[in-house]
């Protein structure tokens, strides 16, 4: 084990090795300049060959195997850490070692950087959704606001009242989740060609517990294809997490636009538990939006909540409050300078901007159109 990352370097860090790097650097800064260029040979040239290979070998597998791999970096770096101060008591250190030290790390930077944004992370500069759609988003009024949360608020009322624990419980089983999320996407792929989804690779998360700490939900392992579902959260929660994944596998990196191909695949979904989550998540968005702006307003669309809906936001409440500790904090400043760093200005707040998208959607295409595309058995 103490030899194998000095032998691996060595083999990797040839000159040519050096060039070939900065080569594929210099072109995915380039790249990443030209949206247009991204969106027809990157996101609908390259990438669906490299995801579908990827999810082909590894969708079969039940565990998931990216998780591994992050669980033998974590040890491999907490190894290098604990070998630098071995070698600092025993005084050890010389200018070699921190030499060596710093080619490695500046090698290693670009390695998972080319592998990364070639991988998927080009994705980040693509035209995406609001080109494949023909939306305009743009500012919004508190008017505007209004219409869409009066909608989402009466279509979330109607499936809770027809969700029941026992539909909510067969969701337990994580094949059904994942089916279902799947079957939207190829619902919705029926008008909208862009949303076929093959060789499906959606799983459990390893460190699901470790992110009830860490403040997330699910995530997107580009190195290996397979999208990561925290199933220990509370359970209203994971069908609409496991449809942004999907979103993210599919080639829409951007929060804000995993969200809104989340919701929009969830649209055509004929379970009322799938369409109970996504407008969960679309009226808490919606509606922290208003209370930005008007809390007393807010106030009163909270009132007209169904019971089901108010319990399972103080459940949601409850749920954050107990795993709420100071890393978590420092996580999601990370993670939002990380999306601040690719495309996204506002950060954490990426994800609430999918309530311009929604506004945008209606706009265009009528309220109707926030409601289910299938008429979901709610009895």
């Amino acid at each position: 084990m103490q030899k194998f990352p000095g032998r691996l370097f060595a083999r990797l860090m040839k000159s040519w090795s050096w060039v070939l790097l900065i080569l594929l650097v210099i072109a995915i800064k380039w790249a990443a300049l030209y949206p247009q260029f991204v969106e027809r040979y990157y996101t609908y040239g390259l990438y669906p060959v490299i995801s579908r290979i990827q999810r082909l070998l590894l969708g079969w597998i039940p565990f998931s195997v990216g998780d591994l791999f992050y669980g033998f970096v974590l040890l491999l770096l907490a190894f290098r850490i604990g070998r630098f101060f071995r070698l600092l008591f025993r005084r050890e250190l010389n200018r070699n070692y921190f030499r060596m030290a710093l080619q490695q790390s500046i090698f290693l930077v670009l390695f998972i950087y080319v592998f990364f944004y070639g991988l998927w992370g080009l994705n980040y500069n693509r035209e995406g959704i609001e080109k494949q759609l023909g939306l305009k988003v743009q500012r919004y009024s508190l008017a505007d606001l209004d219409t869409l949360a009066t909608v989402l608020q009466g279509e979330l009322n109607r499936y809770a009242a027809g969700v029941t624990e026992q539909s909510r419980d067969d969701f337990d089983k994580k094949s059904r989740l994942f089916r279902e999320a799947r079957n939207a996407y190829t619902a919705a792929s029926v008008s909208h060609p862009f949303l076929q989804y093959g060789g499906a690779s959606v799983k459990p998360s390893i460190f699901s517990y470790a992110g009830n700490y860490l403040g997330f939900q699910g995530y997107y392992n580009p190195f290996s294809g397979e999208a990561q579902v925290n199933t220990t959260t509370p359970r209203f929660l994971e069908p609409f997490v496991t449809t942004h994944e999907i979103a993210h596998q599919l080639g829409y990196a951007k929060e804000n636009e995993a969200n809104f191909v989340g919701f929009l695949a969830c649209l055509h979904s004929p379970s009322p538990v799938v369409l109970y989550s996504m407008y969960f998540d679309m009226y808490n968005y919606a509606a922290g939006e208003i209370y930005q702006r008007d809390s007393t307003r807010a106030k009163m669309y909270s009132e007209k909540l169904h019971p089901q809906v108010k319990k399972d936001i103080i459940t949601l409440r409850t749920f954050i409050r107990r795993h709420r500790n100071p890393v978590e904090a420092f996580i999601m400043w990370g993670y939002g300078n990380y999306l601040k760093a690719n495309n996204q200005p506002g950060g954490k707040q990426t994800y609430n901007e999918v309530v311009g998208w929604l506004v945008a959607y209606y706009k265009k295409f009528g309220t109707d159109a926030l409601k289910a595309a299938v008429a979901a058995d709610i009895r």
